[in-house]
């Protein structure tokens, strides 16, 4: 078991750090109590901190990580593209290669274009559709997470003070200071119940340009969309001349062609991001050419110019196309494989200990929950306060026996992994979950 010391190196560490950074970092998903550890190095699926303790890694930086850390062929194509340079102002094959091979994946891409992040690649989705449309607003699902820019974020972060009615939810805004007109330009629907949905989209029908929608949203419960749900907002859309927007920044790895396989629908743009980097800072918006040539310079009248210093760098660009060309349908179904015996597992184990709690997931991602029934919609999934206290306790205990989670109890798998770290999640939670019996 792994105590965090008050003396520690990273102890330290963070007391520089709080000198210098709001908080003491750049990104609040490392902090813990008393402070961050700071990590050594990787490998595989471990991760060493500089206190010396080895963890396995169920985060895998937040399910970007789908080979894990410092796989060999990403590090060797990285290290020869290192010595040639890493950005430049001019054009790279490296980048047509990629683009050739993630169009190759979904013949929905007809065409792509690489950015920075899974936010500027919602972003620029978004830009897209009203430049496309000429509409102004854009619907999304409650709770759902699409990163930082103002009108992706509304209503991620809702709660039963603020959300409004069920059959109509509020636009909430996270950020303080967020503009009313935000607001007013984002039009909230429930996840999985297509009546309501439809009823609320119809009150906007000649105003939206899009309806943004990722099928198995993390913050919403990780459980995937229905078929009903999907098939009615895609039938939505095509019905008033909107575009529906595919969030597959975390959920591509899901599927070969990722998770709206699942599906019998054709998105007209997709969002990607993390694992599509191959361990780099990435984002990509693909889809209908006749959409995506809101972009294009050539094209007369450009409605969307778009540009970005490190847009499709080479060393991002080498990396993504080595991870991805590792991750074929293979990797997928053995890796989904995995995820489906750890479910399973997770399920057990519950059962054994006798606590209300379920498991969810879909691909090759999972996420425990205090509950006894699993969630389908944000209010379900919406934690109460006695079980954000028990995932706390779950997650501490994890950790102190050396399994990294995400921060709301989830994990993401990589095709390093084997049934040995399962076993070892598996063991831990039981155990974990002994302890959280003994408090209830």
């Amino acid at each position: 078991m792994n105590i965090l010391s008050a003396q520690s190196r990273s102890a330290s560490l963070y007391e520089r750090a709080q000198q210098v950074m709001p908080g003491g970092c750049s990104r609040n998903t490392v902090l813990r109590i008393p402070h961050p550890l700071y990590v050594e190095n990787g490998k595989g699926s471990y991760v060493t901190d500089i206190e010396g303790v080895t963890r396995i890694d169920f985060a895998n930086n937040m399910a970007s990580l789908i080979h894990g850390h410092a796989h060999p062929a990403v590090v060797d194509a990285v290290s020869a593209q290192l010595r040639k340079g890493t950005a430049f102002t001019l054009a790279t094959e490296v980048e047509i290669k990629y683009a050739e091979h993630m169009c190759s994946r979904n013949a929905g891409f007809e065409k792509i274009r690489f950015v920075n992040s899974g936010t500027e690649a919602v972003m620029g989705c978004l830009k897209a559709a009203r430049a496309y449309t000429s509409r102004p607003k854009i619907a999304k699902v409650e709770g759902a997470y699409h990163g930082l820019y103002d009108y992706a974020e509304i209503s991620q972060t809702a709660n039963p003070s603020n959300w409004g009615d069920a059959h109509k939810p509020s636009s909430v805004p996270v950020a303080h200071g967020t503009p009313e007109s935000v607001l007013r330009d984002v039009v909230v629907i429930p996840f999985n119940q297509p009546k309501q949905a439809l009823e609320i989209l119809n009150q906007h029908n000649d105003e939206l340009a899009c309806v943004l929608l990722d099928l198995m949203p993390h913050r919403v419960g990780l459980a995937p969309a229905s078929q009903e749900f999907v098939s009615a907002i895609y039938e939505w859309t095509r019905k008033n001349d909107a575009l529906l927007i595919c969030d597959e920044v975390i959920t591509f790895r899901s599927n070969y062609g990722g998770a709206q396989k699942w599906y019998d629908v054709r998105p007209d743009l997709t969002a990607m991001g993390k694992m599509i980097g191959g361990g780099f800072p990435v984002g990509a918006l693909a889809g209908r050419k006749d959409v995506m040539s809101v972009m294009n310079p050539l094209s007369g009248k450009v409605l969307f110019p778009h540009s970005g210093t490190f847009s499709a760098n080479p060393i991002t660009m080498t990396a993504g196309l080595v991870s991805m060309e590792l991750f074929d349908e293979r990797a997928v179904t053995n890796l989904n494989r995995l995820a489906n015996i750890a479910r399973t597992n997770i399920a057990d184990a519950i059962q054994i200990a006798g606590i209300p709690a379920c498991v969810t997931g879909g691909g090759s991602m999972f996420r425990i929950h205090m509950k006894t029934e699993a969630p389908t919609t944000y209010r379900d999934a919406y934690m109460t306060p006695t079980e954000s206290k028990l995932i706390k306790i779950l997650l501490d205990y994890l950790f102190e026996n050396d399994i990294i989670m995400i921060n709301t109890c989830s994990g993401t798998l990589s095709t390093v992994m084997t049934e040995k770290e399962i076993d070892m999640l598996t063991e831990t939670l039981l155990a974990g979950f002994r302890k959280i019996k003994q408090l209830l």
